[in-house]
């Protein structure tokens, strides 16, 4: 191990909006890998609290960033969006007021945060900074990875400077990290994402998306990664922040499948297949994270209500697999005959 340098090669994802939280990340370092924190969603001060509680069990802290977009969605096709979901917020008690179009999740701020308390890695997600910014966390020490999902995408970021690649795959769960929301997500193995990257570029890779179990890491180590970075498969272990609803709904004989849709945030991401996925995915408007903001407090109250079928229930293709109990557990399983 050369980029990571962890005694197994898995790497515990940065799942936002809770579901990583500081136990989960320490959990899975405290077994031998390295749990990234997430940083999405999070104010600055959020983010400093949860780098030195995790700092306290671990030196191994990694953190995830959002890369922001400058692009500004169709005022007119969310405004659409918004009435053709009120009749269903209306009948959670939810009231859809206008959201934000642009929102950078306070970028600059947790730039400088991690560059004036350098943390030893720095994964990017959602396309990629400008160069000063990379270079600023490196010169504090700290290496920089940028998630990509084509060859395309690995050579800009190569050409930028970072230090590795987290290579995702389309069978991923939630968010694809894709350059472009607009694309396409074809359904390709994630072995093939990395050979193909790996022919484009010299820089050392993290392989994500569709792990199953251990023959799937197997596998993507063969393939020509470093390390495997698990999701879906901690989503309901004891560490996890993921809510009852969530939980639930991974086992829920009513969810057979996942689909790729833009419907709740207004970029692709990976979902149980739900009611309400099936009712917009078509329609939905792409833009992020405008459309995350409009149906935000929409999904959050039909989770407290236990209402799956309005919830973005993000789940890699593997979610059948994710078992309960200690997240160490399941570093260790994943990781046997490695």
């Amino acid at each position: 191990m050369t980029l990571l340098g962890t005694d197994l090669p898995l790497v515990g994802a940065p799942m936002a909006g809770g579901t990583t939280t500081v136990d989960l990340a320490a959990a899975v370092t405290g077994a031998g890998g390295i749990g990234l924190l997430a940083a999405g969603y999070r104010t600055p001060e959020d983010l400093a609290a949860q780098v030195a509680a995790l700092r306290e069990r671990t030196d191994a802290v990694g953190v995830n960033l959002f890369v922001p977009s400058d692009e500004r969605p169709d005022v007119a096709e969310v405004r659409a969006y918004a009435e053709r979901l009120r009749p269903e917020a209306d009948a959670l008690g939810v009231t859809l007021t206008d959201p934000p179009l642009v929102d950078d999740d306070h970028w600059d701020a947790k730039v400088d945060l991690l560059v004036s308390d350098p943390v030893p890695f720095v994964s990017l997600t959602f396309g990629l900074p400008p160069a000063a910014d990379v270079r600023r966390l490196q010169q504090a020490g700290t290496r920089v990875l940028a998630t990509v999902t084509t060859a395309d995408e690995a050579r800009e970021a190569e050409e930028l400077g970072v230090d590795g690649l987290v290579v995702q795959g389309p069978s991923a769960g939630g968010h694809s990290a894709t350059f472009d929301p607009r694309r396409t997500i074809e359904d390709v193995p994630t072995a093939d994402v990395v050979r193909a990257v790996g022919a484009a570029t010299r820089l050392p890779l993290v392989a994500a998306g569709g792990v199953a179990g251990p023959a799937d890491v197997r596998a993507l180590l063969e393939a020509g990664v470093e390390a495997v970075q698990v999701g879906t498969l901690l989503l309901r272990s004891d560490e996890s922040g993921a809510g009852p609803t969530h939980r639930e709904a991974l086992t829920d004989p009513r969810f057979t499948e996942t689909v790729v849709t833009h419907a709740f945030t207004g970029r692709p991401a990976r979902a149980l297949r739900n009611a309400f996925a099936d009712r917009h995915g078509a329609t939905a408007p792409v833009g992020y994270p405008a459309v995350h903001h409009l149906t935000r407090e929409l999904r959050a109250t039909a989770a407290r209500q236990g209402d799956a079928e309005h919830v973005h229930l993000w789940a890699g293709t593997g979610y059948r697999h994710a078992p309960t109990g200690p997240a160490a557990d399941v570093v260790r399983a994943l990781s046997r005959d490695l």
